[in-house]
């Protein structure tokens, strides 16, 4: 079961970055970049992070690599080597046949992590009926993370049943939407609700094309002819791992007036810069393919990862992805960190 802290703060919402994966040149792993990223989003005031997920590549875990259980170990040394006072929510990415998903849950359990996201990725040929009994297995080894990723980056649609019967399931304490749809995104949101659970599931955003919007968002739903609101209450986000201190700000901002009647149109105006941001960070202009490795190229200029390299050759910037890179950087200077990461590199000695 979840710690109360953590349960509570989860349940508040809070920044969880997708922490990307740090590499040399030759692509093995950079374990003092690694550990620097993991300081920063600290220092920037996220409320934890999610290791071993999409952005920290899936590869890490195949055999040539064998990086996974390692790249886990280090988020959580740097995590307890802080020692803050604060509670720091860390989740670990779990994917795989049952078989694998339930050893990583154990690994991660043993490793101190505080819940699961677990991917449905790769399992195109399962049932839903396979999944849910899957989710089932993992979720009594750790608290799960439920995780509705994109199909185009491996993900796959579900039926609003699908996410009524996974709500049910004991020990599912969030989901993350991440379809990049709005009636994807619905289904969830109507099914959490409608589940006899919907007070023990937060709600999520991985919509990094949308993320304002998602967390400015109230559901309403008719449940046996009593009115159900739900909000989304926080990001577990790619987009979130670069300018990761104003992501913290920005959340500060929606949590002060999302309760409010009105909404200021500036935070509307902005979701909008945050989402052309993303275009060019996620490269949505040629299916998404340069995806980590432009997260990987922010987190390049300035200074916390030494190269935008992929654990695969194949994995690279987009042709003109750099310059819509540029392009963002020059057009919303406002939603960029990099005088606070500049000085935390000097306070470091890098």
């Amino acid at each position: 079961m979840l710690k109360q802290d953590i349960k509570r703060l989860l349940f508040e919402g809070t920044v969880i970055p997708a922490h990307p994966l740090a590499l040399n040149e030759d692509r093995s792993l950079d374990e003092e970049g690694q550990r620097r990223l993991t300081n920063y989003y600290m220092d920037a005031g996220a409320g934890g992070i999610a290791v071993g997920v999409h952005t920290t590549q899936f590869e890490i875990r195949d055999p040539e690599f064998n990086l996974y259980e390692r790249v886990l170990r280090l988020a959580v040394e740097e995590v307890n080597r802080k020692k803050s006072t604060r509670p720091f929510i860390k989740v670990a990415g779990i994917c795989g046949r049952n078989d694998q998903a339930v050893e990583e849950a154990q690994i991660a359990k043993g490793l101190g992590y505080d819940i699961g996201l677990l991917s449905n990725g790769g399992l195109a040929g399962w049932t839903e009926d396979e999944l849910l009994e899957r989710t089932r297995k993992v979720a009594e080894v750790i608290p799960v993370f439920g995780f509705y990723l994109q199909p185009s980056v491996g993900g796959r649609v579900f039926s609003y049943e699908f996410w009524k019967e996974f709500a049910e399931i004991e020990n599912v304490h969030a989901i993350k939407m991440a379809p990049f749809n709005r009636y994807q995104t619905l289904d969830v949101a109507r099914a959490v609700c409608h589940s006899s659970r919907c007070d023990e599931i937060a709600l999520y955003t991985g919509n990094d094309d949308n993320i304002v919007n998602d967390l400015l968002t109230t559901y309403q739903f008719n449940v046996n002819g009593k009115s159900v609101k739900k909000q989304i209450v926080g990001g577990l986000l790619g987009h979130w791992a670069v300018w990761t201190k104003k992501a913290v700000e920005l959340l500060d901002e929606i949590k002060a007036v999302r309760d409010k009647e009105e909404i200021p149109s500036a935070l509307l105006t902005l979701g909008q810069s945050v989402t052309d941001s993303n275009a060019a960070f996620f490269d949505s202009a040629n299916g998404f393919r340069g995806c980590i490795a432009g997260i990987n190229e922010v987190l390049a200029r300035q200074g916390l990862l030494k190269g935008n390299w992929c654990l695969l050759e194949k994995e690279k910037l987009s042709s003109g992805q750099a310059s819509e890179i540029d392009r963002v950087y020059g057009d919303y200077p406002q939603l960029n960190d990099d005088a606070f990461v500049r000085q935390l590199l000097v306070e470091s000695g890098q």
